[in-house]
């Protein structure tokens, strides 16, 4: 996909659950810079992706972090070796504050609270509220929140992050994930067009748990034909974006 070595380089990943296989050899490499967006269809096996990545369901295939491979690997050793997660269902803690959420994440001697606070100053002003009580999109701030409080990731993962969000919020995490891929690439799981055509470079596409496509992000967007075929017209309709680089 890349001229440079990928950061991130998946073969051959397959998944079983329960007897069934979701994922029957899916390729995928993330550049070593920008935002590598995974697309797909309702159940193409996006999240079962990223979950067998972060070794958070038994996998077999190749899963290879910064050159070296993973096999063995626990989730909280690929944390410490600097991956930041921002998962589906957010996965906050909704009986302790938004201070507690964010400080658990907490692993780098100089957290980078004043860039969390500048793209979400809610997060400043509701620091001692239960995160439980957030609005959705609240709740997506922490979560982010705790993805970009580490200056020592080198890779963050980004799970339907603008899912079910309001517009105003969408912009706000498109902001956010924008500024994030300024110092670290992205793998950005996501259905809104508009912010995959805003922010990313790459793309790689499932479909049926196995990888139908990669190249460029905007190779792909730019022809109808292949984007309905891969896609398809189903797809949740995009929310319009502020400018890139901009107003949120």
């Amino acid at each position: 996909m890349t001229t440079s070595a990928p950061l991130l380089a998946v073969r051959g990943l397959k998944v079983v659950i329960g007897g069934r296989h979701i994922l029957h050899g899916v390729d995928l490499d993330v550049a070593p810079s920008g935002v590598t967006a995974l697309l797909g269809r309702n159940g193409a096996g996006k999240t079962t992706t990223v979950r067998g990545v972060l070794g958070l369901l038994p996998r077999t295939g190749s899963v290879r972090y910064d050159g070296d491979e993973t096999a063995g690997m626990t989730t909280h050793q690929l944390v410490r070796r600097g991956i930041g997660y921002v998962p589906e269902d957010r996965g906050i803690f909704a009986g302790l504050t938004v201070a507690e959420n964010l400080r658990l994440a907490e692993r780098d001697p100089d957290p980078a609270y004043d860039l969390v606070h500048e793209l979400f100053p809610e997060l400043k002003q509701r620091a001692r509220q239960a995160a439980g009580t957030l609005s959705g999109g609240q709740q997506q701030m922490v979560a982010i929140g705790r993805a970009l409080l580490n200056r020592s990731n080198r890779l963050i993962i980004a799970d339907e992050p603008t899912k079910g969000l309001a517009p105003r919020i969408v912009t706000e995490v498109a902001f956010a994930l924008e500024r994030a891929a300024q110092a670290v690439p992205v793998l950005l799981v996501e259905q809104n067009l508009a912010l995959v055509r805003r922010l990313a470079e790459h793309c790689v596409v499932l479909a049926d748990g196995r990888t139908a496509h990669a190249g460029p992000a905007a190779d792909l967007l730019a022809d109808a034909e292949a984007s309905r075929s891969l896609l398809g017209v189903g797809r949740r309709a995009t929310t319009p974006l502020g400018p890139k680089g901009g107003d949120h």
